[in-house]
């Protein structure tokens, strides 16, 4: 899902210094002068710009612009580096025992109102975290908790952060708190999940300045020319534009009549025009975004933490169909995803085995992925209480003897996915037809998203459709997603309510094994993927083949993978 975006984050072996090719300035462009990029966006309006709250994709693609990143990344490897001139911290040094890592931050960095950035502002977003554990603030970077010991800041110039133990993820993690503007923020972390900056956010420092944000319509940035980190020492483009469309048969017909000039996930079903359209750019690569099907452990109309604040177990009660493995299971034999993959993303995607996208280093290729068997699914639901009609296998099963649902109880469910998302809404018709095949009936709901994502922090759901897209850099640690504590109603990412100690204990391994050897982390990996495939907190699906487009008149356009706007500032629109 950051991270999880809905993001995760390649856990880096070294880090290397590797110069960036630095594309040259289109001619006779001047500085802020080079038109506006406009990307459509399906997705809704950010619920906010906070990049302490955002959690969804829309949400993060804003404040990718609009703040700076703390620890830099070379584009062309996916690797870390230090010195990156687009990053807070300049250095780092790392103890001997590998908890403590002490970030030397730029004395010359300020945010857009002239205060200088300081380690006070890193130092906030780790308070806010703390404070998003005590279920204050809605903010999914509560994960970091399990990981990270305590944050310092000792001087201005400084950041200590201190991990619970020697963790092969901790640059990923570390980078994942931002610098914000505490200055402008509010010292009482209750009134920071309303706080009026989290929509209006002036002042910040990145690439772009905040504008404008129209409600159902656009948000509007514009160029910063006061952006510290720009490659060439000046921003070209006049601004950004992230324009709301309804779906997706939109979003790429505004694009292919030039009403917008980039995209960034086209719709699968789409691809073949733009790759066909003279006048389109396209970039494709490995796919690092994923789909899923999420079912609900817990009783969705009794959502409970998973642990108090001692860490004893909170009874959760189950969900009266999910509750039980074997219906999981059944479930998983019931989908064809191959269907999926044919009908939802013509063919533009891998089917997954378990939870790791097949690009990732440490995905399984040995875990053979669940089977499509509805005979078996069938006879796995009669097992399990799940009583069919012999003469009407589509008609919809009713409990008697089942492990967590009353005798007469419907085998039904409500799923959910995002509207405006055709990918999503297939694989839901989909999904809603072959369950009905084994008797699960299915009352399948587009909604609006950030109402879904209300539902889903809630944890008062049955089932939903949506995915993640990889962090960057790329780590195969789920501890996000599938960690017990990770399980806190309202903030957190695992809504599911899955708990599994052995699953807990091999994610804490994978990420603290001594050396980081990716060799040996990949085999605890393993374990891992095997063991969710059996309990299915989440039905694995598909990974999305990755690809961005731009028209042919935007220079600069050269992105790497999960990298578009890398360059951003050298973008500049060619005049007719």
């Amino acid at each position: 899902m950051k991270h999880l975006t809905r993001y995760l984050a390649l856990v880096v072996s070294a880090v290397l210094l590797v110069a960036l090719i630095v594309p040259v300035f289109a001619q006779d462009v001047q500085p802020g002068k080079g038109g506006i990029i406009i990307d459509g966006n399906f997705g809704g309006d950010p619920a906010t710009m906070n990049p302490i709250i955002a959690s969804s994709t829309t949400d993060a693609r804003l404040t990718g612009f609009l703040f700076p990143a703390l620890i830099g990344v070379d584009p062309a490897t996916g690797l870390f580096r230090q010195n990156d001139p687009a990053a807070l911290a300049k250095t780092w040094d790392v103890s001997s025992d590998g908890k403590v890592y002490t970030f030397h931050l730029r004395d010359d960095w300020k945010w857009t109102d002239g205060t200088p950035i300081t380690s006070a502002d890193v130092l906030y977003s780790w308070n806010a975290t703390i404070a998003g554990g005590q279920g204050t603030v809605d903010t999914p970077l509560v994960f970091l908790l399990d990981i990270i010991d305590k944050v310092e800041a000792p001087d201005p110039n400084t950041v200590v952060v201190t991990f619970k133990g020697a963790d092969c993820t901790a640059l990923n993690n570390a980078g994942s708190l931002p610098a914000v503007p505490s200055h402008v923020l509010p010292t009482d972390f209750t009134q920071l999940n309303d706080d009026p900056f989290n929509l209006n956010p002036t002042v910040t420092q990145g690439v772009f300045n905040f504008s404008q944000f129209v409600p159902g319509e656009r948000t509007s940035l514009t160029a910063n020319q006061d952006y510290p980190g720009a490659i060439n020492g000046v921003v070209l483009p006049e601004g950004f534009v992230l324009k709301n469309v309804s779906d997706q048969t939109v979003e790429t017909e505004q694009f292919l009549a030039g009403e917008t000039n980039v995209m960034e996930a086209p719709p699968v079903n789409r691809r073949s025009d733009l790759r066909a359209d003279a006048n389109t750019t396209v970039y494709s690569y490995p796919g690092n975004s994923w789909d899923y099907l999420a079912l609900n452990y817990a009783d969705p109309n009794n959502p409970q933490n998973a642990t108090d604040d001692k860490g004893n177990p909170i009874d959760q009660g189950h969900h009266p169909l999910f509750g039980d493995p074997r219906v999981r299971q059944a479930i998983a034999l019931a989908i064809n995803v191959d269907d999926i993959v044919k009908g939802a993303v013509f063919n533009e995607g891998t089917r997954m085995n378990g939870s790791l996208v097949p690009a990732s280093w440490a995905y399984d290729k040995d875990l053979a992925p669940i089977p499509f068997d509805p005979v078996k699914a069938a006879q796995m639901l009669t097992d399990a209480g799940w009583i069919g009609d012999p003469n009407d296998p589509t008609a919809t099963r009713v409990a008697k003897g089942a492990m967590y649902a009353p005798d007469g109880t419907k085998a039904s469910f409500v799923l959910y996915t995002n509207e405006g998302n055709s990918r999503r809404g297939a694989i839901g018709t989909i999904i809603q037809d072959e369950l009905k095949q084994v008797g699960i009936a299915v009352d399948f709901q587009a909604i609006d998203f950030n109402t879904l994502l209300d539902i889903m922090g809630g944890e008062t759901f049955d089932a939903f459709i949506l995915g993640w897209r990889n962090g960057y850099p790329d780590d195969p640690d789920q501890t996000q997603l599938f960690s017990t504590s990770g399980d806190i109603v309202g903030s957190g990412s695992n809504n599911v309510s899955y708990s599994n100690p052995d699953v807990d204990k091999l994610m804490e391994q994978a990420r603290t094994l001594p050396g980081c050897d990716p060799t040996a982390r990949a085999k605890i990996y393993a374990q891992i993927q095997e063991q969710l495939q059996k309990d299915l907190p989440y039905v694995p699906l598909f990974a999305q083949n990755g690809m961005y487009a731009a028209r042919k008149n935007v220079n600069g356009f050269a992105p790497y993978p999960s990298q578009e706007f890398w360059n951003v500032e050298t973008w500049s629109l060619a005049t007719p």
